[in-house]
């Protein structure tokens, strides 16, 4: 059951419209209305930290981290590369997997990630973290915890997602696919250079929004939100355990103020005006402009062949997306 609000919203709106429509709804047909009112209305800004972070793990596991090393994307052009990946993955979920902007959005996607040889679990354990960060971070931050409905709906629009990327072997059910997720961290979580070389790149986007004078304690901030595994994985030293805690308290606090606040009247989730790369997004840009350039001077073991498998003398690893957006039998 959610979280009520610890008292009646002191603006006199109706917390729980929002909610009201998605008990109308059925996960299994209306998985995109009920996840973009999840994301986009009651909890906008909990779902972009969750996402922020659900990427963040997937710099954990070395085989993924050494290929963003070895594209140097996050060295040159670390922010635009966050603005791009946020924005796509916003306009799917304002306009659908099948709208014309999403499946623009979906092209770009494939078409970066076809150009390497990324292996299926890879792509399927980076597709894990979308479905279960957001949730665990409810969980704790929310203002309420998602339903059954919004959980299960997060399911099938991320499986969608999946398809439309030729992902394969998405599994069905929800107590599956965190199977999945949690023994693929346990095998593969371990240090790596390349984990702490994408990690920090990763950590001086967070630090740069901030003014200098406050820069560390951002840093701090960050870490003190990350488990054991990806300390280790990253080669971090923990935050101090009393900024944990107070950010930890601080989160919490932010719900409760929350909870008194009337429903989102409008969802930003493809209308960015404050984007760093785009700003006034989407005034003036069109979805095609987003995404990473084509790679150059890369390594040809880290490019899919062109046959569509993997270059034998690079890492073991199976075809990657197709550039169609169209879902498969085989996802």
């Amino acid at each position: 059951m959610p979280r009520p609000p610890l008292l009646p919203s002191v603006l006199g709106r109706d917390r729980f419209r929002w909610l009201r429509r998605i008990e109308e709804l059925d996960p299994e047909t209306d998985y995109h209305e009920i996840y973009r009112i999840s994301a986009g209305f009651e909890f906008p800004w909990d779902y972009n930290r969750a996402l922020e972070l659900a990427l963040y793990r997937t710099y954990c596991v070395p085989s993924i981290s050494a290929l963003l090393d070895a594209t140097g994307e996050f060295g040159r052009r670390g922010q635009k590369r966050y603005d791009d990946t946020s924005l796509l993955m916003g306009e799917i979920v304002e306009h659908g997997v099948d709208s014309e902007r999403g499946r623009q959005s979906l092209r770009n996607i494939n078409r970066m990630h076809n150009r390497f040889a990324i292996s299926n679990d890879d792509m399927l354990y980076v597709l894990s973290t979308f479905v279960f960060e957001p949730m665990d971070w409810l969980d704790r931050y929310g203002w309420r915890r998602l339903t059954e409905a919004e959980r299960q709906a997060a399911l099938h629009y991320y499986t969608a997602v999946g398809r439309r990327m030729n992902i394969r072997d998405i599994p069905a059910d929800l107590e599956s696919f965190r199977a999945f997720k949690e023994g693929y961290e346990r095998e593969h979580f371990r240090y790596a250079d390349t984990n702490a070389r994408v990690g920090q790149a990763t950590l001086d986007i967070f630090r740069a929004w901030f003014p200098a004078p406050l820069r560390p304690a951002a840093d701090a901030g960050v870490r003190a939100l990350l488990d054991e595994p990806m300390l280790e994985a990253f080669g971090f030293r923990p935050a101090p355990r009393w900024l944990r805690r107070m950010v930890d308290a601080a989160l919490r606090l932010r719900a409760r103020a929350v909870a008194q606040l009337p429903p989102r009247r409008v969802s930003r989730l493809a209308a960015d005006k404050r984007n760093r790369t785009y700003p006034g997004w989407p005034g003036g840009y069109a979805v095609e402009q987003l995404g990473a350039p084509e790679p150059t001077g890369l390594d040809p073991r880290w490019l899919r062949s062109p046959a569509g498998s993997a270059d034998p003398a690079g890492p073991a690893r199976s075809a990657g997306p197709t550039d169609a957006a169209e879902p498969t039998e085989s996802a």
